[in-house]
Parts: structure tokens; sequence; C-alpha cells
């Protein structure tokens, strides 16, 4: 059988505030990208799936271009642009129809031509047919294809949208690829969803460019440079992983730009989307309330958690020393063995309550131990959907001294048996003589008891009770 033809790329290009997130969410049809009326708030490319007239094509968002800006951020996003523009079948560019044309429009227009992919002029914010002389100035840019249109509105939306499946190459539509399922694809494993979480500059974007290989997120030493999530699908060993690089989780107080307390509030929910949470702690500074108070949400939304410890380079090259080669290796192994080991232990501490979360120790800049982070994904992804059947579980129960479960007698409850209810993450059902709200204490002894059995690495069990009767 033939590979289905690739899905074509749309991508959308502009200066700063023009409205093109407004155009992608209207596109793909949901609040993907964070808008809002500060300049520059998208920075990172952003990818969504859309679809006219049967036709499927991808849409990327990318951060306002300024081509001669020099500062570190502009300058990088020009280059996550440069990518986007480089995989596009065709792009538009938008511009606002309320404000003049400017230079800067003019050396971007002339950029995007020399590309020789087609390019199209959607003039945002012509929100009337009054509005729609606003367009007239800007065939100075050269571009032919010109549309005005309502982002917001969805206003001259249906005639760019039917000018540009004209020009993108034939994809796969939603019916071929209904006729071209097989059994096969039918149990494939399901896509795994890893967010990286953390409080700003921990190093979560340069972990996700590491995992996937690319220059897929901005990075700076500036704390905050990720603002909407950015997601990448990497395929290993026949399983789908998608990443997803939110922004850095800061305390209410501390958020006083609109774009950082919508990034906030799209980080929890994004890591609610998700399967694994990958929540990174910066190895110099050691665990905060902060960091506590962040995977604490991923603890009580039912994510799996793995804790990665980064920047560990740090803390080793602090105390190297000159000796020999392969003696200074051996120094290195033992003394990395140690900190990690009394790192941890104070790690457990301050996270009691992830006691079950696996800890590694990497540096996403340099790449080391950075391998080992794929094998506990799939470990734990398989964990999380790991099924007791009832008849093991009431063996189980049976095996269990509660007499050992420091609870006060009048707290305690007569267990007749359980069942495992549901995955992702695994929730066992109690049915009890009595329907009352666990002791945290007998709760906590049954779930090590659970965990000591059957393992359930690196994912949260909760545990209801129900009367019998």
């Amino acid at each position: 059988m033939l590979a289905p033809a690739p899905i074509p790329t749309l991508a959308i290009v502009g200066r700063p505030n023009v409205g093109k997130s407004t155009l992608f969410n209207r596109l793909v049809g949901s609040r993907r990208a964070i808008v809002g009326d500060e300049p520059g708030i998208t920075r990172d490319r952003l990818y969504g799936e859309a679809n006219w007239r049967g036709r499927d094509f991808r849409v990327v968002d990318t951060g306002g271009i300024i081509p001669e800006e020099k500062d570190l951020i502009p300058a990088e996003i020009f280059q996550q642009a440069k990518v986007a523009l480089q995989e596009a079948d065709a792009i538009v560019m938008v511009v606002d129809g309320r404000s003049e044309v400017a230079a800067p429009d003019i050396n971007l227009a002339r950029l995007l031509l020399r590309s020789g992919k087609p390019v199209f002029l959607a003039i945002n914010k012509v929100d009337s047919d009054k509005q729609q002389s606003l367009a007239d100035d800007f065939h100075r840019l050269g571009i032919r294809k010109q549309y005005g249109i309502s982002a917001e509105h969805g206003r001259g939306l249906d005639d760019l949208l039917d000018a540009l499946i004209e020009v993108l190459p034939k994809g796969p539509t939603e019916a071929t690829r209904n006729s071209e399922e097989t059994p096969q694809e039918e149990t494939a494993p399901a896509e795994v969803k890893i967010a990286i979480i953390g409080h700003p500059n921990v190093g979560k974007s340069t972990l996700l460019n590491r995992l996937t290989g690319s220059s897929r997120a901005i990075v700076s030493p500036i704390p905050g440079t990720t603002r909407d999530a950015v997601d990448e699908v990497v395929e290993r060993d026949g399983q789908s992983f998608r990443f997803i690089d939110t922004a850095g989780i800061r305390r209410k107080g501390k958020t006083r730009l609109m774009a950082e307390k919508l990034s906030v509030v799209m980080a929890r929910k994004h890591l609610e989307a998700a399967d694994i949470a990958l929540l990174v702690i910066d190895a110099t500074e050691g665990v905060s309330a902060l960091d506590a108070s962040i995977a604490g949400y991923a603890h009580e939304s039912g994510r799996s958690v793995i804790i990665v410890v980064n920047k560990w380079d740090l803390v080793l090259s602090g105390t190297r020393r000159p000796v020999s080669q392969s003696k200074a290796a051996r120094i290195q192994a033992s003394k990395s063995s140690n900190d990690q080991h009394v790192y941890e232990s104070q790690l457990r501490h301050s996270l009691k309550f992830l006691s079950y979360a696996p800890v590694v120790f990497v540096s996403a800049a340099t790449g080391r131990a950075t391998d080992k982070i794929f094998p506990l994904i799939e470990q734990v992804a398989a964990e999380r959907r790991k099924r007791i059947g009832t008849g093991e579980m009431n063996r189980f129960l049976k095996t269990v001294d509660f007499d050992r479960a420091s609870v006060p007698v009048s707290k305690r409850v007569r267990i007749y048996y359980m069942t495992q209810a549901a995955t992702s993450p695994p929730t066992f059902i109690l049915f009890t003589d009595r329907k009352v709200k666990l002791h945290f204490s007998y709760e906590r002894f049954l779930e090590n008891q659970i965990r000591h059995a059957f393992g359930f690495t690196g994912t949260p069990i909760w545990i209801k009770n129900r009367a019998r009767d």
C-alpha cells in the first residue's frame, strides 16, 4: 500500500500584534495560542490542524517578525519563523489594516516573495464593508493575492481559505484517511503526552530541544521566555511521544503582564491534558516551595510524574579536582553517585507526596544522562495503564495485615472486597461496611501495600470507598 501524502503546511507570519494568533486560533478551532493586546506574546512556533471543504492542512503560528531586530529574543523568534517558512507549502502574511504600511512590512514582504512559495496577504481588522478601503494602501507590498479579513469575527476567511487550498499540495482528506485505516492502526499504541513543567528558567525548553533533537523551542537566559505551550512529536520504536514545553509556572502574585498570567493558566491546562509530567528541578537551587506547589498540581490532577534534576553538571563542576583523566573519571563517578544519593534524600523529604516518582539527574545543555529519560517514560506510561484483575486484587487483600496500619480503631473500616475501576491513573474502589472518608494513614498504608505488590511506578493511585449496600 502506498503511504498517504503528507499533510500540507500553511505558515502565518507578520509583525508583532497584527492578529496572527487570533487567525491561528480561528483556523484550528480552539484557543491553542495565547492572545492579548501586548505585542510579542507568541515567541515559539505553534502547530495546529485545520480542515476546509474536506481538505486537511497544518497551520503554523510564528512570533512577530522584525527582520532587522538584533535583541536576543526577537532574533530567536526570527530563527523560529524561518524554520516555519522552510516547512511551509504556502504563507499568509498578516498585517493590521488600521495601521499604515511601515518599512518592516515592506522588508518582510520582500523576504517572503523571495522564498518562491505562494504568498497571501491577510489584511486583518477589516470588520465591515466600510473599512474595505483600508486595504488599498497595502498594494505597495507587492503581494498580489490580498484579502480583507477579520480574524476575530471570521469575516472574509472563506475567500482566503478557498484561494489557499487551490495552491496547497493534495493531502489526505478525512474520507481517504478513514478508508485507509487498518486493524493494525486501530491496535497501535496511543500517543503518550508528556508535559514539561517547572518554574521559569530551570531548563524546560533546553530539555525539549534535547529530547526532540531540534531547536524547537526558544532558549534564553531570560526567565519566562516560553509563553505558549510548545509541542513536538517524537516517534520511537513504533510509539508516538508528544512533548509539551509549558510556560514556567509562577505564583499568582509574581505574574504582572496579562500574557504571563494567561501563560500560567494555559500551562496548568496543558498539564491536565497530559499523561506524564516531567517535573524539572534546577539542581543548583534545590527544591523550592514553588517546586513543591507545581509538583502538587501534577499529583492532584492524577498525572504520572518523573522528577528531572537538571543542570547536574554545574553541581559537579564546583568540586572537580586537577587529577589524571582516568582517575578523575573514577572520582567523578563516585562523587556523582554520593552527591546524587544525598540530593535525592533531601528531595524526597521536600516532596514526600511524590515518593512514587522516579528521579533522574541530567544536564539538558550537554546531554548528560538524558538518554535515561525515554526508558523511564515508557516504563511509567505502561505502569499508568496497568490493570489488575478483581480476583488477583482480592487475593492480595487477604494477605494485608491491617493491624499494622497506624490508625485508631474507631477510624477503621471493614473491607469486604476491592476492584480496580479505572486506569490512567489507577483507581481502586473499596467496598466496606460503612461509607466514610478513609483516614489518611489508612489510605496511605493501603497504597503502599498495593505498590509493594503490583508496582505502579511513577503514577499516583486513587482509592475510593463505597458502602457495600
